[in-house]
């Protein structure tokens, strides 16, 4: 079985490429369970191959069709299609986060349609598809209205594998990830960036600056879980998801402050005291469109599952990256 991952350089497609080849196996779109033979990594910026044979990386543009048919063959049972441009810089850069966030789904949707192979197409959306006069928990069936280019950009890509599952050209699931905290390393240009460094800066002995207030609500995932939930997500039979291929995934509902506590409690309050508050606008306006909390019943019905608690969180990334492993 030959898988493909699209951002497969980043922190999140680096530890799904381990999660998988420490898993072996996925289910292949005719249901049948099948070991990974080959492991392809795409990015801009090549991947690591953790001295598996089993891994090979690519580093092109993802939105070259010459890149995209020189990693996507008949033989391609599974994608995980985790290449973007994060929010803020898609705001920022329409042009790019056009490229690379929106046509680029559609030309590796298109890829495989003209192959004609139907694989397995996991798609990582956002909360940010949502937007606007939002109820207090979002559910399924509330209409997407994205308040930024980047949650457009995700909408439109939802809305088109939805159509190319529907004529049969793939067997796709839109995944719609909860903000992931604690992202290890640096802050990048995500308007989200500081639901982790309030978390990852004081438990590495560093000041952070927090640019929304303590009472905003944010649904939260570890890393961790975003990964099993990537996966869990992929074997799901494509029958069992309906007429909408796009999914709420389990998360965690918690405000700033919340948030804060957690961190007070797993780490002490010395380290909590390390956030001081200083609020953007600009970022606030942005993440405050996205939704607080979900209705995840039908996530979990279909047997997907969340972080149990934010306590949880902290402890996850003081085991998986504190020191940063890579």
């Amino acid at each position: 079985m030959k898988v493909l991952v699209t951002g497969g350089a980043g922190f999140l497609g680096r530890r799904l490429a381990r999660r998988l080849l420490a898993r072996g196996k996925l289910h292949d779109a005719s249901g049948h369970e099948r070991p990974i033979g080959r492991l392809v990594l795409a990015d801009v910026v090549r991947a690591p191959d953790f001295g598996d044979a089993r891994v090979r990386v690519e580093a092109g543009d993802i939105a070259d069709p010459a890149f995209l048919a020189h990693v996507v063959d008949a033989d391609t049972s599974s994608i995980f299609h985790l290449a973007a441009v994060v929010s803020g810089q898609a705001e920022a850069d329409f042009d790019l986060g056009m490229r690379v966030n929106l046509d680029a789904s559609r030309r590796l949707l298109e890829t495989c349609r003209q192959l004609g192979h139907v694989p397995k197409v996991v798609f990582t959306s956002s909360v940010a598809v949502y937007g606007g006069m939002l109820p207090d928990v979002v559910r399924d069936s509330t209409a997407l209205n994205p308040q930024s280019s980047y949650g457009t950009q995700k909408a439109v890509a939802e809305l088109l594998l939805n159509d190319y599952s529907r004529r049969g050209f793939v067997d796709g699931r839109a995944l719609r990830l909860p903000t992931i905290s604690i992202r290890p390393g640096k802050p990048n240009k995500a308007a989200s960036s500081f639901a982790s460094g309030i978390l990852r800066e004081p438990l590495n002995g560093q000041a952070a600056v927090c640019p929304v207030s303590d009472g905003l609500r944010l649904w939260l995932s570890s890393p961790r879980q975003a990964v099993e939930s990537l996966i869990a997500g992929h074997e799901l039979p494509g029958a069992s998801l309906g007429l909408s291929r796009s999914i709420n995934l389990p998360g965690l509902s918690v405000t700033v402050g919340e948030m804060l506590a957690a961190l007070a409690r797993v780490a002490g309050a010395e380290v909590a005291a390390r956030v001081s508050f200083q609020r953007d606008t600009a970022v606030e306006n942005i993440v405050a469109s996205w939704p607080g909390a979900w209705d995840d019943s039908r996530a979990r019905a279909l047997g997907l599952s969340g972080d149990p608690d934010f306590d949880s969180v902290i402890r996850a990334y003081i085991e998986d990256d504190l020191p940063a492993r890579g």
